[in-house]
């Protein structure tokens, strides 16, 4: 079996030597080169398993290697070296294809496990097992609509490199499964995908549960604790409504993304880790970073590449497909008969705009089934909401509608003066939220747009159980 070859390009002879000592050390084959004129020579020789290259040469720079191996060696993974700190190159090389980024002076050990997450990638890339996994994994991404097609060819590009993404959509769209699929497709498939919602955490206990902390380091400290970033090691660490984090937890954040380590409160020393950060939330991102509740620079780290999932109501064409695949499970968990919509209720859902997208329609043919007679759902099963109130072309209420306020607090009496009209309206929607999320108290506060501890809040002042 013969050796599996790395090209190294560098114009520090010590940086080519420290290089090929390690991957030796590994039984690798090295190659090293100082210009761009004999990496592209070494490029069109020989063919290589993985890549590193420093982004300033004496006639170029790494860029052109990086879009040089894209186009007539895609297989092959490309990792940049860069200069400490330079976040801006090492976000250029990721959104050029650069497979991951190496920080001088190099860690030994982060490079060790960087090289053997990309020549796992480059080895399934040549057995077709990538291919494999994706058929496999994308079958629980339901859908044929051109978006959705559009979603899954993104997914499979995203999986064969190590660049933060970024999933957008709205509520309910189906982001974490997204982000799962993308773990499982790429080389860190056989690590741990570790979701965290950034909303449901209190603020005072973020630090120490992503970063971990040392027994004693403060009251309660009774032992040792890995932090998320430790349980991802080797995989994927996927924040959740991002969006939510304090911006004295983003500063943090942000350190630990860019220097691919984390210190344990308490701890003396910074632990290395090798993990993969996908993020997403239904918030505008760019907008929060303008009004200053998102930084910046964070923002530009973890949206290095941004994936939109469409909602559903941009691919109606999918409903029926995702409601019979629903409806099957749902037997499956039941025991039941597989639920079958009558023409009527099968129209009524396809012209249903579902703010709550796809996790609505699961809340809606879950209460069908409860509800309906046999295994046969019609439309007065599925207990529609009303239709969104009208507009004008203006975008305006069209004249004679009722408001949506007026609407939303019909239980309720604005004889008890504003105050007691305005609380009355959030109590009815703060219930309905409740009972549409089947009273998990993280999907409500999603669904109403605040965070897990402003639910809270309100839920104790309303005092609603």
């Amino acid at each position: 079996m013969s050796l599996q070859t790395v090209l190294v390009i560098d114009d520090e002879r010590d940086i080519r030597e420290l290089l090929t000592i390690t991957l030796g050390r590994m039984d690798l084959q090295v190659d090293s080169v100082g210009t761009v004129a004999e990496a592209r020579r070494a490029l069109a020789e020989h063919s290589y398993d993985l890549c590193f290259t420093d982004m300033r040469l004496p006639d170029g720079n790494g860029q052109e290697i990086i879009e040089l191996i894209a186009e007539t060696c895609p297989d092959t993974p490309v990792a940049m070296i860069t200069a400490y700190g330079n976040v801006d190159a090492a976000v250029n090389a990721l959104k050029a294809g650069a497979f991951d980024f190496v920080s001088k002076p190099v860690d030994i050990q982060m490079l060790r496990g960087l090289v053997r997450t990309a020549l796992r990638l480059a080895e399934e890339k040549r057995e077709g097992g990538a291919a494999a996994k994706t058929a496999d994994s994308n079958e629980r991404l339901i859908g044929d609509s051109p978006a959705m097609q559009q979603v899954r060819a993104t997914i499979t590009k995203l999986a064969r490199n190590q660049a933060p993404v970024y999933i957008a959509g709205e509520s309910g769209v189906g982001k974490e499964l997204v982000a799962r699929l993308i773990h499982e497709q790429g080389p860190r498939a056989s690590g741990p995908f570790v979701p965290v919602n950034c909303g449901a955490i209190p603020s005072e206990l973020m630090e120490s549960e992503f970063f971990g902390h040392r027994k004693g380091s403060f009251t309660g400290a009774g032992a040792d604790k890995e932090g998320l970033f430790q349980a991802a090691q080797g995989g994927t660490l996927f924040l959740d409504e991002v969006a939510e984090l304090p911006l004295h937890m983003q500063v943090k954040l942000l350190r630990a993304i860019q220097e691919k380590a984390v210190r344990p409160i308490g701890g003396r020393d910074e632990i290395p880790v090798d993990v993969r950060i996908l993020s997403a939330t239904h918030k505008n991102l760019g907008q929060l970073v303008e009004q200053g509740l998102f930084r910046q620079d964070l923002f530009y780290r973890i949206n290095v590449i941004e994936l939109r999932v469409p909602p559903l109501r941009e691919r109606r064409g999918d409903v029926p497909l995702l409601a019979n695949f629903i409806l099957k499970s749902l037997a499956g968990k039941s025991g039941e008969n597989v639920g079958q919509l009558l023409p009527a209720a099968k129209q009524a859902l396809e012209t249903y705009e579902f703010p709550g997208n796809v996790r609505e329609l699961e809340n809606i043919l879950e209460r069908a089934m409860a509800m309906c007679d046999g295994s046969s759902i019609d439309t007065v099963d599925l207990m529609l909401p009303q239709r969104s109130v009208p507009q004008d072309h203006d975008g305006g209420l069209a004249q004679g509608s009722p408001s949506p306020g007026a609407a939303a607090a019909a239980p309720a009496s604005a004889n008890g003066g504003l105050d007691d009209y305005i609380t009355n309206i959030e109590r009815v929607a703060i219930v309905k939220a409740l009972e549409e999320s089947r009273y998990n108290k993280t999907a409500a506060a999603r669904k109403l747009g605040i965070t897990f501890r402003a639910l809270r809040y309100k839920l104790k002042k309303l005092g609603i159980d």
